[in-house]
Parts: C-alpha cells; structure tokens; sequence
C-alpha cells in the first residue's frame, strides 16, 4: 500500500508531500491544475521513461519518493520500502530502493508488485489480441512455464539443425576451406600464446652474437683478468684486513670480492651459452615470420589462433559427421515437437476452460456499473496452444456479441475495462485508475463510482476524476489547484465534509456557490455513504 508520496520540482509541483491511507481516494480539480503530475511522478518511481523537459523551470533536479508497506501474514501490515527516483535536468536519472542504488528495471519489478496504473487510455490496450490472451491466462492461472520451455528447446535444436549446413554444395565448399585451415594450423602446431616472445629473444641473440660474445669477454677481462677488478679489490682488502679502525670496510670489501666471483662467474656461464648459429637465426626467423602470417589470418594474438584452431576443427568434424548429426537432430526435433504439441493442448485447454467463466464474470461486473444488458464471450483459436484469443460483446439485448473495437462505445471500453480489473484484481496492493471514466456519465458514472468504491474494499485506490458521481464514492477527496502568474504552482489538500460540498458542487454545475448543486452533492454524498454501509 503507498503510505507517502514526496515530489519535489516536477512540472508544476514545486514541493509535495502526501500521505494515503485505505480505502479509495480521489484527486479533483480543474483540467490543468496537476492532477496527471502525481500519477507521472508514481509512474517515475515505477521505472517508467524519464523526461528532463519535466524538471520544474530553475530546478537541477525532479526527486520522487514513494514510502510503501507489503502485506503481511493474515492482513497485518508487513515490510516497509521507500522507492526514490531523480531526474536531473541534464544527464541520466537515478533510482534507489530502500537508499540503495538500483536500475530504472529494478524499479520497475519491484514497483509492478506494489502499484498498477490504469491510465485513461488503458482501455485501448483492452483492443489488443495479446492483452485479451494475457488477461485471459491471469484470469484461469494458465501454466506456461512447460509449453515454452518446450518451444525454446525445438526452436534451439531447429537452430543447431540449420547451422550444421543444410545445402550439400554449400557444405562442400565451407569443408574445403575448414580443412586447408586445420591443416595449417594443425601443421603450425601452435601449443603456447607466448611463443613469440620467447622467439623475439632469442632472435635478439642470434642476430647479435658475436657482438654479444666480444662484449662479454672484455667484460670478463675488466673484471678477472691479471690486474683487473677482483685483484684490485683483493689488494684493498689486504691493505685494511686486521685493523680495527678499518674492520666495517674491511667486511664489506669480503662481500664485495665474494659477490664479484658471483658475477664472474654467472658470466662466463652466459658466454658460453652464446653460440653463433646461422641456421638457427634462419629457423627463428621463419617461424616468427609464419606466427605474423597465422594472426593474420586467424586472430589477434596466438591465444586467437589457438581458439580459432579449435572452433574450426570442432566445425569441421560436425561437417564431416552431418548426415549422422543431422539425423540425430531431426528425431530430437520430432521428440520435442511431441512434448511441444502436448504441452500446447494443455495450455489450450485451460485456456478453453477458462473463457466462459472469465465472459460471465466480466458480464456480472458489467451489470454492476450500468451494462446490466451486455452480453460478454470470449474466443479461443481452435489451434493449440490457442494464442488467438477475442474479447466479444453486445453492449445490449438481442444484438450478437461482435469484437469489442466494434461493439463498444468510448464509455462502455471504459467499464469494461474496469469490470475486468475487478475481476482480475490480484497482484498490486494499489491500483491507480487516471481518468478511466472518460466517456461516461449520469447513471453509468454513479456505477462506475460505486464499482471503484466496492473494489476499495480490499484494494487501496486512487482515483484521478473529473466526474462528482465518482469522487462521491472516495473515503478522502483531495483538492488539486494551481496558482502563480509568473511560474505556477500546484497544491493539494484535503477535503473535510463543508469543503466536500463544494468541491462537488463546483464539478456538478462549475458554480461552488449554487444552491441548487449544493443539495445535489450533499445528496451525491449521502447515496455513496449509504452504497458504501450496504
């Protein structure tokens, strides 16, 4: 249920903060004055498109919060959770559940359980084959959950078949190329991603060596040779050894000489390690040279290559084997087109079932906000799983239901439209109806209040309503007015009993003043207080 509702710096609504109870509640007003603002600002917090344009004139930013209770065990009132949704005047909105960051979808999954809006063109959507079959399977709890496991599994299997190359000559050609590829790669035999680095060393080396060899041994020679660095050193120490003043370098000239033959000795190692070798360059080379070509042909790096080598191979033998795969693909396809046709039925028997009851539930609620002569079928296609669903009605007696595009008034969409709400009222704690009794009035609009009053029961309301018959029903009345000559701005209060009178006074007869309408909405009232004891 929505407990509080905060906007600030939408549209005309500079700063607002609401709080909402039980029960029905209706927004009234002149055409204008902001109404359609409070549903845009929950439409925000329910993950709906962001506007930047709609940011109030001077403000950095609409900010949109939303405090919601869940139900708990028995009715008893359960979590609490605060939606919040910003939209600056530049960039890209922001949404938090419960002071955390989530996404605009986030927010619409969780705001889907807690509010449904109605908006007052919702009824067009009752027109669409697709929102007939989704209400249909709401209403008759369908199980689709086996008949499209089934479908994706043919439809994947269909793919795997296609993919294997249907046509023979295609087929040939696609192997021929797949062969001289692996074979290449197979002849490569590229086992290691850093395999030319390793090989850029030791070209490095090669190409080099003597200069490397020459430049190794005078190096030596400064170092170990007669009168070179170690005898020096050695000289040092044997000057110093055994005089206490002189004892701390005298222990690091010791390291010194010991590190020194270390290093000595590392280096005639890695002379010797170097050898001349023409042929080896030239392998080098040419194998460094072939890693260019395979990149490329066949990927960015040799990792690439490799993975390139084993998709080709992994291709090529599912070429090789395609009779036999095909074969194997094609009784999976006939096994899951089995399970797929059963899983249908199954759907379109329910669906089936369903229908009459949904049509004479539906003509119930219809008698119940003025349609008491309509008459209400509903269609389903004779194939399974019998998606081709059609909502049929006579709006009244002795006319043959026809589809509900051709058959219904503005008025009587609308009322359809909310008989089907109450009869599939399950799901979302609030529901939101904008201006959904459009096209409606006099008897019809006591009805339709009457209808949105008795779903209050058990369901919290908001109702946006130019119709006083309407707002009579609510339980709380809130005034939307709109006011400033430079930058507008709307305010909303609640409505007391006087203030009620007036209010529905203004609606009846567009004169708060008239005594005449005076009576009329104090009448108003009294019939919704007595509907709503009865």
């Amino acid at each position: 249920m929505l407990v509080e509702l905060a906007v600030r710096d939408l549209g005309v609504i500079a700063e607002l903060r609401l709080d909402f109870g039980a029960g029905m509640t209706a927004l009234t007003g002149e055409t204008g004055a902001g109404k359609t603002m409070i549903i845009e600002a929950l439409a925000l917090l329910l993950g709906g498109k962001a506007d930047p344009t709609r940011v109030r004139p001077g403000a950095e930013a609409s900010v949109v919060e939303g405090r919601f209770t869940t139900p708990g065990d028995a009715g008893a009132e359960g979590d609490e959770i605060v939606l919040r949704r910003v939209v600056p005047a530049e960039g890209r909105s922001r949404c938090y559940v419960n002071g955390e960051m989530a996404t605009a979808a986030g927010l619409a999954e969780i705001g889907g359980r807690l509010v449904e809006i109605c908006g007052q063109h919702s009824h067009q959507r009752l027109l669409s084959p697709r929102a007939q079959r989704d209400a249909l399977d709401r209403f008759g709890k369908v199980d689709l959950a086996a008949f499209v496991v089934a479908q994706s599994r043919r439809r994947d299997l269909e793919s795997q078949l296609a993919a294997l190359g249907g046509d023979e000559r295609s087929r040939a050609r696609e192997i021929d190329i797949l062969r001289f590829q692996v074979d290449e790669l197979d002849a490569a035999n590229v086992s290691d991603p850093d395999e030319d680095a390793r090989l850029a060393a030791e070209e490095d080396v090669l190409a080099d060596a003597v200069a490397h060899l020459e430049a190794g041994a005078a190096a030596l020679a400064e170092l170990h040779d007669d009168g070179a660095a170690s005898d020096r050193l050695g000289a040092a120490l044997a000057a110093l050894d055994h005089r206490t003043p002189y004892e701390p370098t005298a222990s690091r000239l010791h390291g010194l000489l010991a590190e020194l033959a270390d290093t000595v000795g590392d280096l005639r190692d890695q002379i010797e390690r170097i050898e001349p070798d023409p042929e080896r360059l030239d392998a080098v080379r040419a194998r460094r040279q072939l890693l260019v070509e395979l990149r490329r042909k066949y990927g960015d790096t040799l990792a690439d290559v490799m993975a390139y080598h084993r998709e080709a191979a992994s291709r090529l033998d599912d070429l090789m084997s395609h009779d036999a795969r095909a074969a194997e693909l094609e009784d999976a396809i006939a096994a899951a087109l089995e399970f797929e046709a059963a899983a249908a039925a199954k759907v379109a028997a329910a669906r089936r079932a369903a229908a009459p009851q949904l049509a004479e539930a539906v003509a119930e609620r219809l008698a119940e906000v003025a349609l008491g002569a309509a008459s209400v079928e509903i269609g389903v296609g004779t194939e399974d799983p019998g998606d081709d669903v059609e909502f049929r009605m006579s709006a009244n007696a002795g006319m043959s239901p026809q589809p509900i595009a051709r058959a219904a008034s503005g008025g009587e969409l609308s009322r359809t439209m909310l008989a089907l709400h109450q009869v599939l009222s399950v799901g979302a704690p609030t529901m939101i109806f904008d201006e959904v009794d459009a096209g409606v009035g006099g008897t019809a609009a006591t009805a339709v209040g009457r209808a949105l009053a008795g779903l209050a029961r058990d369901t919290q309301i908001l109702v946006v309503t130019h119709l006083p018959q309407v707002a009579a029903y609510a339980d709380v009345q809130l005034s939307v007015s709109k006011s400033g000559d430079q930058l507008a701005v709307t305010s909303i209060r609640q409505l007391d009993s006087d203030a009620r009178v007036i209010e529905l006074s203004r609606m009846l007869s567009g004169s708060p003043d008239s005594e005449t309408a005076r009576r009329h909405a104090e009448e108003l009232l009294d019939l919704a207080a007595r509907d709503r004891v009865g």
